[in-house]
């Protein structure tokens, strides 16, 4: 690992231990559409943008894209074609080979069952069975838009059942002070709520059929 990697693993690592709804409330305001949602993994996601583009019908650069993923990075994809299932099995295994962290997919994937059995973290809009050609077109690499966020080359994302969160490097540090402050202030908030306070306490709330 070089003197560079150090810092973003550890960003990436802090940034995973916080939700994604904590995240957005933090100052990670770049949030994907809720057509993307999670299809598989038991962890949430953290890592490095990894961009790809496809043509509709063909994933040639998502090969290209896994062969040169450095490890913990997270493909971030654009098919540009739901009816297609441009993820598999066999990129599943190519990719957990070569450490790639997760996948977040605007399109579709196929052999969900399997890839759930690997317990490789998925983020797609459905399942589709139509496979695809492997003519070329689209890119690697560049700035490209999925879910409606634009996401650039090394953007931070985290995606969990909650959602997805695009943070810019710039931005990573300030998201995560405001972070654990919330975090501090909700668990706090959490312990009097379990010795018997009300949320409208606690939030100050008026309740509008008193008086």
């Amino acid at each position: 690992m070089t003197d560079e990697e150090q810092p973003r693993t550890t960003i990436v690592e802090d940034l995973r231990a916080h939700d994604t709804a904590t995240l957005y409330e933090s100052g990670a305001h770049a949030t994907m559409t809720q057509n993307i949602r999670m299809l598989s993994g038991d962890r949430r996601l953290a890592g490095s943008a990894l961009t790809v583009v496809c043509h509709p019908g063909d994933n040639l650069m998502i090969h290209v894209a896994v062969a040169r993923a450095r490890v913990g990075m997270v493909m971030v994809v654009q098919s540009h074609d739901g009816r297609h299932g441009v993820w598999g099995e066999v990129l599943t295994v190519a990719a957990m080979a070569r450490g790639i962290a997760g996948l977040v997919l605007e399109g579709s994937v196929r052999d969900l069952g399997a890839i759930r059995r690997l317990r490789f973290p998925v983020f797609a809009c459905g399942t589709a069975l139509r496979g695809t050609g492997k003519a070329g077109g689209g890119h690697v690499g560049e700035i490209t838009i999925c879910g409606g966020v634009p996401v650039s080359p090394d953007d931070l994302i985290v995606a969990d059942e909650s959602g997805i969160v695009v943070i810019r490097p710039n931005e990573a540090e300030s998201v995560l002070a405001k972070a654990r402050e919330r975090g501090q202030k909700e668990a706090m908030m959490l312990r009097e709520l379990q010795a018997g306070r009300t949320t409208m306490e606690l939030l100050g709330l008026n309740d509008p059929f008193s008086g």
